[in-house]
């Protein structure tokens, strides 16, 4: 740990005389640090407070099984552990503690990260949070009443098909419902991850038109991960949606990117029309300005004067409209003679 300090800190000193770094790293780690110890212990209060109702919750996630089965829902739960009770408890305060604590967790991490984004990319990331954790709760419901039925229904007669009663564990029939819920809701999030994205500049149409081919595949692979058999009838049930919520965030993206064009064309033609309305341009600084500045002096009474020539003339040189002094008048030429004075006077 000594080393890591000391190694930090000649980094820190070497940076700092490129004046590339404004704080040293070792205080970002304990902004870091401070951030993930108030997150942890967020999410521990939580949690606690989730698992005081843990058998509501439980019954809350049993709720598709019955919507699947109805009647027939009876005796499908069963545990043959005896502490799996206590465990799936903690599964689902976890779950939970992470959904009652979102905004007070998003807020940690938003008072980290924001001092190091630029005023478009907080303008841009601080609705698409919003956003996303509208469109992750509308994944999560989703799933809940249309997609979770459906499949449990599926699951429960392909069992039965093979003449068996089917009967799931408690901790694996709620870990499947969560992992489900949660899958799908990140899922949701795809549109608003993209058009973020395309509005920061990261990502455009064209390179989105040619990765479209690997965007499915990663559709594929989300599938696999989410879908609840390993058959290719559930992966390509699952795969499906994926990629026409791919599909649409391209044009979604495309369609920014008109808009962007047609606002920028639109302040173009606004620019040739009212050639006034363009930015100031603050005229050339004046290259004597120091100089005359620099040989700038003040009396008593606070006037400016000039320290080398005090004989009214500016910097010692006659202006267009003032005689030029006889300092002024080329070697060789005498001054013209006073009348009242005599020429040679008498020693």
């Amino acid at each position: 740990m000594w080393f890591l300090k000391k190694l930090f800190k000649k980094r820190d000193e070497q940076l700092a005389g490129d004046g590339d770094i404004v704080k040293p790293f070792l205080d970002h780690l304990e902004d870091l640090r401070w951030t993930l110890v108030k997150m942890i212990a967020t999410l521990a209060v939580a949690m606690l407070l989730a698992f005081g109702f843990r058998k509501q919750l439980a019954a809350a996630l049993a709720y598709p099984l019955r919507l699947a089965l109805g009647s027939g829902s009876e005796g499908t739960l069963i545990s043959i552990n005896p502490i799996e009770s206590v465990t799936m408890s903690f599964t689902l305060a976890f779950y939970a503690g992470i959904v009652v604590s979102f905004p007070i967790l998003f807020y940690f991490l938003a008072e980290f990260l924001l001092p190091a984004l630029t005023k478009k990319e907080k303008r841009y990331v601080l609705p698409a949070v919003g956003v996303g954790f509208l469109l992750f709760l509308i994944g999560v419901v989703l799933c809940y009443f249309f997609v979770l039925p459906v499949t449990l229904r599926w699951l429960h007669s392909d069992a039965a098909g093979f003449g068996v009663r089917p009967s799931w564990t408690m901790k694996e029939y709620y870990g499947f419902v969560t992992h489900l819920c949660i899958a799908v809701g990140l899922v949701c999030e795809l549109p608003v991850v993209m058009v973020t994205l395309s509005a920061i500049g990261l990502i455009s149409y064209a390179w989105l038109k040619g990765m479209r081919i690997y965007g499915y595949a990663i559709a594929l692979v989300l599938a696999g991960i989410i879908s609840p058999t390993p058959d290719l009838f559930m992966l390509f049930i699952f795969a499906l949606p994926i990629m026409a919520l791919f599909e649409v965030c391209i044009w979604l993206v495309w369609l920014l990117e008109k808009r962007r064009a047609m606002q920028e064309e639109a302040e173009e033609k606004h620019h040739e029309k009212h050639p006034e309305a363009q930015p100031y341009v603050p005229p050339p600084e004046d290259p004597h300005h120091g100089y005359h500045d620099e040989h700038q002096g003040s009396d008593e009474h606070g006037h400016f004067h000039d320290e080398h020539h005090d004989d009214g003339h500016y910097g010692g040189h006659p202006t267009p409209d003032e005689p030029a002094s006889h300092g002024d008048k080329p070697a060789g030429e005498k001054p013209p003679a006073d009348p009242e004075k005599p020429e040679n006077p008498a020693p």
